[in-house]
């Protein structure tokens, strides 16, 4: 049967629960598969902590700079090179996206629900675009996001979007959910995809 995960809401917060058996009493969402990646091996760190640039833009430790550099860079601060992370995640994204699905024999004609973690709508558009570009849209019907509502929580947006979805009247037996989960930044250009069928 596979896994199955299941929501409960329960005094406002939420309760996920993982079993080898549906849920009795309602619907529930297999895991059919999960895909994730990290492009450590090709890219260069964008959000960084305790080191400074040289150059041609490699990491130097902060044991390797100086207690004045220390202080006068402020090499201790969370830095984010946001212009490499608008270089290069959108793009990466799209790739993995298009070989997960590729891998598991699907196209986006088989999702009927696309719930992309976004950390602003600025990357809804660059999304939106990059997956037309490289011929695997996703109609507009089936993108589901909530970040205008509940805003950039982190690694609880996924969580977020599913649990709404999962509550909104819209799921029936059979369909498919697919998650899209990017760590651009902390995780160094990983990302992780999931599909879920509603049974």
């Amino acid at each position: 049967m596979g896994i199955i995960y299941t929501f409960r809401t329960v005094s406002f917060h939420l309760e996920s629960l993982l079993s080898n058996t549906p849920n009795k009493n309602g619907l529930s969402l297999k895991i059919e598969w999960i895909e994730s990646v990290s492009y450590a091996n090709e890219l260069k760190a964008c959000m960084y902590q305790g080191a400074e640039r040289n150059d041609e833009g490699d990491l130097i430790s902060w044991k390797m700079l100086s207690e004045n550099e220390w202080l006068g860079k402020s090499i201790f601060a969370i830095r984010q090179d946001a212009r490499y992370l608008g270089k290069h995640g959108v793009v990466k994204a799209v790739k993995h996206i298009i070989n997960s699905l590729s891998k598991n024999n699907m196209t986006s004609d088989d999702v009927n629900f696309f719930l992309p973690h976004i950390s602003s709508m600025y990357f809804y558009e660059q999304l939106k675009s990059g997956l037309i570009e490289a011929g695997s849209p996703f109609s507009e019907e089936k993108w589901f996001v909530n970040l205008c509502e509940v805003g950039n929580v982190g690694a609880a947006s996924i969580y977020l979007m599913l649990e709404q979805l999962f509550h909104s009247g819209r799921l029936k037996s059979g369909q498919k959910i697919f998650l899209f989960n990017p760590e651009t930044e902390s995780g160094r250009f990983s990302y992780s995809n999931v599909l879920l069928t509603v049974v």
